[in-house]
């Protein structure tokens, strides 16, 4: 499974066992936060030492807010958590479902996490769902010159089928209108 797994350094097997496992986690919680009307996607962020320091799921629809993606919510709540809108300090990883659209890559870069590892690649959940990820050229490398580390298309059958039975249960799947 590791050779499916894209990165922007070699591969450290202990770093991408555990985002597997954190990654599996995730996916076994996301439909119960489906069920309590969020998702599709849901993000966490770990400290060095294993501590969960903030978990939230994507809430545009039930918030009524464009930007509340799992990402933006869970860096949100790490900074309010920490009290600092600088999180660089804390050595922090990001662990999320599916990968950063547009926006949250932005997000991720402003905010100091040093890691990000994620399931299900752009391309896959623009073709179950429809929403469209946003213009990334080359967003790998250009996370590696900020000294951010990726890692992604981690587990990615169990995200798919989470997003498929998502969209077959006919949840709303959030985009504007393009006239």
């Amino acid at each position: 499974m590791s050779d499916s797994v894209t990165a922007n350094e070699k591969i450290n097997p202990n770093k991408l066992s555990k985002a597997q496992k954190i990654i599996r986690q995730l996916q076994k919680e996301l439909p119960q936060y489906i069920a309590n009307g969020s998702g599709p996607f849901l993000a966490a962020i770990y400290d060095a030492n294993g501590n969960l320091i903030a978990k939230e799921a994507n809430s545009v629809v039930s918030e009524i807010c464009s930007h509340n993606h799992a990402e933006m919510n869970t860096i949100r709540a790490a900074e309010k958590k920490l009290k600092t809108y600088d999180l660089s300090s804390y050595n922090l990883s990001l662990y999320v479902t599916a990968e950063p659209c547009i926006m949250c890559l932005g997000g991720i870069m402003w905010s100091g996490i040093k890691e990000i590892y994620y399931g299900v690649p752009s391309k896959r959940v623009e073709e179950i769902t429809g929403f469209d990820e946003g213009f990334k050229p080359d967003w790998l490398n250009e996370f590696k010159k900020r000294n951010i580390t990726v890692y992604g298309n981690i587990e990615v059958e169990k995200g798919e089928e989470v997003l498929q039975n998502y969209v077959l249960q006919g949840h709303t799947v959030y985009k504007p209108e393009r006239s």
